[in-house]
């Protein structure tokens, strides 16, 4: 097998392709032959040591990825060899073999391909975790989305519509607002160009949005949440920005506001079978054709440092792939 290996947290372009032996399953493991992976902003900051969990060095890192067990170990009984599964696993996911346990692997239809899958888990997950569960969406209510056409935004516009939301896209160029458009948005805010809490005025004629999905931090973060709506809630979701958001919480008092963590990944451990739950909801809405992932990238795992690259430039529409052939 081959894979990016991290041998110090010194980010992307300290990160080496090796070569090694394909290790073998053990208890309640199963080894899946990688065929697709995506980048995910946690991707990064672990390996330039600023994610909030450090894997023990050496590790390979992408925690999200889909492909074919290819082998099982003792104890696994919902997974066999040729199964088609996705994971979202912390790491090891940009290599072309990885070992996992089976728990937290997800079978796929035949009909899901391995592109979409490899970038779905994470941002779906989350995002169905934090509008469905943790702000109890409602059809009819109005949600904001900042950073609407990035990997999460993306999903957030589609659940939204799905769960029958009108959703506002917050993006930062016409051509981003363009795709959120494209996906369901109901209306647009160019937030380079257009006074954020001046068209939520608007659009909202003067109420502000019941449900706020924040994956960007700074300064958006407050100026979002000066214009929510009586009993709203805001999502913090993460800080793509680099910079976390301090509120003043008399905000919150004043409009009866809640602010509200999201972590998917803790969800899940601590949850498992309503995190199922919510996987099973997300793959029904998958085979309907109500959500799809937006893959604006694919390039081969080999291609890992330009990947980030892309990342970096904060210009990527919906999700960076790396595939392997």
């Amino acid at each position: 097998m081959q894979a990016w290996i991290c041998n110090a947290f010194e980010g992307p372009d300290a990160l080496t392709w090796e070569t090694s032996a394909s290790p073998e399953p053990g208890k309640g493991q199963v080894r899946v032959a990688i065929k697709a992976a995506s980048l995910n902003f946690p991707d990064l900051l672990i390996v330039q040591g600023k994610y909030q969990v450090k894997p023990p060095l050496p590790f390979v890192p992408g925690a999200e990825f889909a492909g074919v067990v290819e082998a099982v170990g003792e104890g696994v009984k919902h997974l066999s060899v040729g199964s088609h599964v996705a994971g979202f696993a912390g790491t090891g996911g940009f290599g072309t073999h990885t070992l996992s346990p089976a728990a937290l692997l997800m079978p796929l239809p035949p009909a899901f391909s391995f592109e979409d899958a490899s970038a779905f888990l994470c941002t779906y997950g989350t995002t169905y975790h934090a509008l469905m569960d943790r702000a109890a969406l409602k059809a009819g209510e109005t949600v904001l989305v900042l950073g609407a056409s990035g990997g999460v935004g993306t999903a957030a516009i589609q659940i939204a519509k799905a769960a029958g939301a009108r959703v506002i896209a917050a993006a930062s160029s016409d051509e981003k607002c363009a795709l959120c458009q494209e996906l369901g948005a109901d209306a647009t805010i160019n937030y380079s160009t257009q006074n954020l809490r001046d068209e939520l005025k608007t659009l909202t004629e003067g109420k502000g949005p019941d449900v706020i999905y924040d994956p960007v931090g700074g300064d958006m973060t407050e100026a979002a949440f000066r214009s929510i709506a009586w009993r709203g809630r805001l999502l913090v979701v993460g800080f793509a920005n680099g910079q976390i958001p301090a509120i003043p919480l008399n905000l919150a008092l004043l409009k009866g506001a809640s602010i509200l963590g999201v972590f998917w990944g803790e969800f899940a451990k601590r949850e498992p079978q309503n995190n199922a739950a919510c996987l099973m909801q997300l793959a029904a809405w998958y085979m309907e054709g109500k959500i799809k992932p937006v893959i604006e990238h694919k390039l081969p795992m080999s291609q890992l440092k330009e990947a980030f690259a892309l990342m970096g430039t904060r210009q990527v529409r919906g999700k960076v792939v790396l595939v392997n052939d």
